[in-house]
């Protein structure tokens, strides 16, 4: 069984994709609205995947992908983002997520993935 937590700053994007994810047999964990509560729900109870918005206040998605990655270089984050400038792409590209799904993301396209990680 597949176990996720999901980091999005916009409350109601978290409830919908766990709802979609508990559809798909995979096991939410926990639910962050910033990196820091990424990194900490991942030091906590170390999913198989994380879902993780670049865009959020305080501390961003980069800031999780980087300690995340620190701690497990060979974790899984999914990075779901809207941002399609040159600075996030450079960014995201040094930090290899394991995928990256634009904005709004394809349905479809997450539970090929979930089936390719395992699920």
């Amino acid at each position: 069984m597949t176990t996720a937590v999901v980091v999005d700053d916009d409350i109601d994007t978290v409830d919908v994709f766990c709802d979609y994810l508990k559809m798909k047999d995979v096991v939410v964990l926990g639910r962050g609205h910033n990196g820091k509560e990424a990194v900490s729900l991942y030091q906590t109870h170390k999913p198989d995947i994380v879902f993780l918005d670049l865009m959020m206040p305080e501390y961003d998605g980069f800031y999780a992908l980087e300690n995340i990655r620190r701690a497990n270089p060979d974790s899984k984050i999914v990075v779901i983002t809207a941002d399609l400038r040159d600075e996030t792409t450079k960014r995201l590209n040094m930090l290899k997520p394991t995928e990256i799904f634009i904005k709004p993301y394809d349905l479809d396209k997450i539970a090929k993935l979930l089936e390719r990680l395992g699920n």
